[in-house]
């Protein structure tokens, strides 16, 4: 072989390269965890939410110089992951830098040699502009051999962001019911720490982030959608014992690591209104039909959605039934027109009948319920329906069941609309994993 032929044959190689390359697959994300953003900090129903006044000062200043430690469980681990940061109901640009996940030990403390640098564009720094959000560059978890490892099932990570400057009005999911931590104001960019000095103040609520996500080829994710009873009202701090919480495990002990299911629930929230929520935030949120894109159909890979959501149009909102279930009609729409073969589930409501919650607990609103519920019953335009409705009910009093009232965090006696840990599991055992998960048959 000449000099002229080797050297086109060695110039070659690294076209072969990038040819390979070029053809290695996208990364197949699906969404590991998410907390719905629904207003400006402090608008919102938060549960058991410490004194905040020495952590953030002033709502309008919002966060100074400081940085968040925040503690999320994954349903679902990837060797690589990335988070999405929110400053949806922000009024300025917000700049983040000094991000980074690691492994949370206990409290704020990490597990050491797991915290790992979080980029942005391949930068450290991201300026969010209000209304708008940013995803992060992948971030490769060392610690994760493989996604389906059982010493990692329910463990927690812990995503640190620092805020540069004053954030003005923070995003936030108001009721975590997880504790996660907060540095002090002008502390400056802590993230990089693996100890728990630098976190002093504690939060029941999330901030800013509102996503996470994991390469996990094969998975889908199933989004669990609706008010305050996905979100966890009456559960236990820090127990992860929402109802998809536990169908989560569920679904996990039966199908291994093929879904993956979060929670997009917002306490108070309701199917078509408020009218105007930009122009006055209320805690519940914005309408589902509002967030429904952000929410569910920007997700990565969604497969199945379990809806669960109408007594606040009624109780709170005051509602018809046609105007509800018309939105629904009109979310079921939208789903399956940017979604192709997304599976909707539509669950009934629990119980409300004498209620302590606003107007919830009347006569006319539990007629509006029984005829919402038969509607979900009947219509026809949902993949399957999951029936919360008989595994709470007493059917002796029409009210939730008495063990299902307690609550599971603050103690006392409930107040007869949100179930407690009891409740919940209940509802999570009366899905029908075959139902939800079997191969859809055609659609005419």
């Amino acid at each position: 072989m000449g000099f002229m032929q080797m050297a086109a044959m060695f110039a070659a190689i690294p076209l072969l390269g990038m040819a390979v390359a070029q053809a290695e697959p996208k990364p197949h994300w699906v969404s590991a965890w998410t907390a719905s953003a629904h207003g400006p900090y402090p608008v919102g129903n938060p549960t058991a939410q410490p004194e905040l006044k020495f952590a953030l000062p002033s709502p309008e200043t919002g966060a100074v110089d400081q940085t968040f430690r925040l503690i999320v469980r994954p349903d679902i681990w990837g060797k690589h992951a990335r988070i999405r940061l929110s400053n949806a109901f922000g009024s300025k640009p917000v700049t983040f830098d000094g991000a980074f996940i690691g492994l949370q030990s206990s409290g704020s403390a990490l597990v050491p040699a797991t915290n790992q640098k979080v980029t942005f564009g391949g930068k450290a720094a991201v300026t969010v502009a209000p209304g708008a959000m940013v995803l992060s560059d992948a971030v490769l978890l060392p610690w994760v051999k493989r996604p389906g490892d059982p010493m990692l099932a329910n463990r927690k990570l812990a995503v640190s962001v620092h805020v540069a400057g004053e954030s003005g009005p923070m995003t936030w999911h108001a009721k975590a019911l997880a504790t996660s931590y907060l540095s002090a104001p002008r502390s400056g960019a802590l993230g990089a720490e693996e100890a728990e000095a630098s976190f002093p103040f504690t939060t029941t609520s999330w901030f800013f982030l509102d996503a996470v996500d994991m390469v996990v080829p094969g998975a889908s994710t199933v989004v669990t959608f609706g008010d305050s009873i996905t979100d966890g009202t009456g559960s236990t701090i820090n127990g992860d014992d929402r109802w998809p919480d536990i169908f989560g495990r569920r679904v996990h002990a039966e199908l291994g690591n093929r879904y993956s299911v979060v929670n997009q629930g917002i306490g108070g929230n309701r199917v078509v209104g408020p009218k105007d929520y930009a122009a006055k935030p209320v805690p519940g949120g914005p309408s589902a039909l509002d967030r429904l894109k952000r929410d569910v159909i920007d997700l990565p890979n969604v497969s199945h959605v379990l809806w669960l959501e109408g007594i606040n149009d009624f109780g709170t909102g005051g509602e018809t039934v046609e105007a509800v279930t018309d939105g629904v009609r009109e979310g079921v729409k939208r789903l399956r027109a940017a979604i192709p073969g997304v599976r909707i589930f539509m669950a009934t409501l629990t119980p409300s009948l004498n209620s302590a919650n606003g107007t919830h607990g009347t006569p006319a609103i539990e007629a509006k319920r029984q005829a919402y519920n038969s509607f979900i019953k009947s219509s026809g335009i949902f993949d399957g329906t999951i029936d919360f409705d008989t595994p709470t009910l007493d059917p002796k009093t029409g009210e939730l069941k008495a063990e299902h009232q307690p609550n599971s965090s603050i103690g006392g006696p409930g107040d007869k609309l949100h179930p407690n840990r009891a409740g919940y599991l209940a509802m999570a055992g009366a899905i029908d994993l075959k139902a939800v998960f079997a191969k859809p048959a055609t659609r005419k």
